[in-house]
């Protein structure tokens, strides 16, 4: 165990007595929801966990100290303050400093993974932007899933990105994508890519069997679960493409260029689809945080 790392007593009890936990992340909060349902959203995916007798882990870093499970007083600040947004690299900053941070998908991962959490449930995965040849902009979730043991529960990853390059990089850093109940993968808001997959898994049971055998292999990167939202909560594939294409179109137009063209896009497309991409957001997030407690309570009983 790192020493640095502060398990709230909850958490604690659960790693040692071998029960279900799932890692949730700060950033989704922080900086992906506006207020006040930022805070609504993260006690209502802990709430989801603790019904299906599962521990929720939601991961920040509070005033230096990287946070295993937040208090009440925790998640009101992840949901109020205004927190750096924390990658892996940060940690460091944020612990000398004594200042807080948001966690992204790749510090949460990281930080579950040293608190001994195999079960992790987000709302996208980031990976390789589009235009990355030339910006080289790629998400650190990426590289920082190559080398953790963890399951990352999402729905994919946003269409804005190069779902192609992501998928190619997954492969070369020898992370396994395996689609729940679908060979296709899903891109966030929309069921279905472009994209297959080479496997599929039906059941929790089935994934918590794959990261045994990924254990006795000597495997040490991170397992990517690609959930689908749920068909009738998606969004209008006419609407989606048509509200993508004027977001992309206005960034062109505005000149706007690397690293900011997502955070523009995103915002844009919230604005253009007037909150419905918000809405199936929080959808799709609820139903990774509910598989994830499955494939948590899966792998816990294999114990």
């Amino acid at each position: 165990m790192n020493s640095r790392l502060r398990l709230s007593d909850d958490v604690a009890a659960a790693l040692a007595a071998g029960r279900p936990v799932v890692a949730l992340e700060s950033t989704i909060i922080s900086h992906g929801l506006p207020r006040p349902r930022n805070h609504a959203a993260a006690l209502e995916f802990e709430s989801i966990l603790r019904d299906a007798g599962v521990t929720p882990a939601t991961i920040a870093v509070l005033d230096g100290v990287p946070r295993i499970g937040l208090d009440a007083e925790g998640v009101r600040r992840i949901a109020d303050e205004d927190l750096a947004k924390a990658s892996v690299r940060d940690l460091p900053i944020l612990a000398a400093r004594g200042a807080s941070g948001a966690t992204t998908v790749a510090a949460t991962a990281h930080l579950a993974a040293k608190a001994g959490i195999r079960v992790f449930a987000t709302g996208g995965l980031g990976g390789v932007h589009r235009g990355a040849s030339e910006t080289f902009d790629e998400s650190a979730d990426l590289s920082t899933l190559a080398v953790t043991p963890i399951t990352v529960v999402s729905a994919g990853v946003k269409s804005v990105l190069d779902i192609a390059a992501t998928l190619e990089r997954l492969e070369t850093y020898s992370v396994p994508v395996v689609g729940l109940g679908t060979t296709v993968f899903p891109s966030f808001w929309l069921r279905e890519s472009a994209y297959t997959l080479d496997w599929a898994v039906e059941s929790p049971e089935q994934v918590a069997d794959i990261m045994a055998a990924h254990d006795a292999l000597g495997h040490t990167q991170g397992i990517v679960v690609a959930n689908p939202i749920p068909a009738d909560q998606a969004w209008d594939r006419e609407e989606h493409d048509r509200v993508l294409a004027t977001a992309f179109s206005e960034a062109e137009a505005q000149g706007i260029r690397g690293k900011a063209v997502t955070p523009f896009l995103l915002g844009r497309i919230v604005e253009l689809s007037e909150g419905r991409s918000l809405e199936v957001n929080l959808d799709l997030a609820r139903n990774n945080v509910r598989v994830a407690g499955r494939i948590a309570a899966a792998w816990a009983a294999r114990a």
